[in-house]
């Protein structure tokens, strides 16, 4: 049996008891970093008398993921498995995919427990109206692959969540100016810990009170969706409008399946 348990992303009073329990009876432990999850066992050791697992560490990363996978797929269903990542929901935008999939396909149980998660903590944060949002994770870092990446978190026409590390993030918040100063962001910093801090205003305003600011800490980082000033027409709208048959049949043949010449016929007939 494989458990994918979140982790606290920054207060550890945040763990549940139902992950401690199950901490306590693991047999492996894979791990984005096996350092990492020590450190947390240990404090939840001190600090709430959490019995610390007798468990084989593995680390299980995006890199070495399909060789663990070789090495150990044997055992994931015949003990006690624990996946985490270094802090939040496990799977999203993280190598425990991976393992999720190798237990599908191989009919290993596995369960995925309710917990910590920056995306759904700095949205439900942000304020923002619709219920609806993208996840967009981490821009590409550099070049024409972050460019197109951030035009289209800007121009989707939903709310979008990302992920900037703190040496990005100014970069990042240049970035969405020069398209649009106009726009309105939410930035959730270092959330549930010492220094968590909201900044909620268009991007012109935030960047201007950051600017005296010493960037540090993770980040996320809400979009909220373009505002259209154009008024699109209905289907039934555009057929009752008084055009030439032939470009009202062009206009037609682009919003439906049908072809110019089967608008155009049916359009004379009327």
């Amino acid at each position: 049996m494989i458990t994918f348990i979140p982790t606290p992303i920054g207060n550890p009073q945040d763990i549940t008891i139902r992950a401690m329990r199950l901490f306590e009876s693991a047999d492996i432990f894979l791990c984005e970093d096996t350092r990492h999850t020590k450190r947390l066992l240990k404090l939840l050791q001190e600090r709430f008398d959490m019995v610390y697992p007798d468990a084989q560490f593995f680390s299980f990363n995006e890199h070495n993921g399909a060789d663990r996978l070789a090495q150990l797929g044997d055992v994931l269903s015949q003990k006690a498995i624990i996946y985490v990542s270094d802090a939040g929901m496990p799977i999203i935008s993280d190598p425990g995919q991976l393992l999720v999939e190798y237990a599908q396909n191989n009919s290993i149980a596995y369960d995925v427990l309710p917990g910590a998660s920056a995306v759904t903590t700095a949205y439900a944060s942000s304020g923002f109206e619709d219920g609806k949002f993208l996840f967009f994770a981490f821009l590409p870092h550099k070049g024409k692959e972050r460019a197109s990446a951030l035009s289209e978190a800007m121009t989707n026409g939903y709310n979008t969540v990302l992920y900037e590390s703190p040496h990005r993030l100014e970069k990042l918040l240049d970035e969405i100016l020069a398209i649009d100063e106009s726009r309105e962001i939410f930035l959730a910093k270092e959330i549930s810990k010492k220094y968590q801090r909201y900044y909620r205003g268009t991007i012109l305003e935030l960047r201007e009170e950051l600017k005296s600011l010493t960037i540090r800490g993770e980040w996320v980082v809400v979009i909220k969706a373009q505002q259209s000033s154009e008024n699109s027409l209905s289907f039934t709208e555009l057929l009752s409008i008084d055009i030439p048959p032939k470009p009202k049949a062009k206009l037609l043949a682009q919003l439906s399946d049908k072809s110019v010449k089967e608008w155009y016929n049916e359009i004379i007939k009327t």
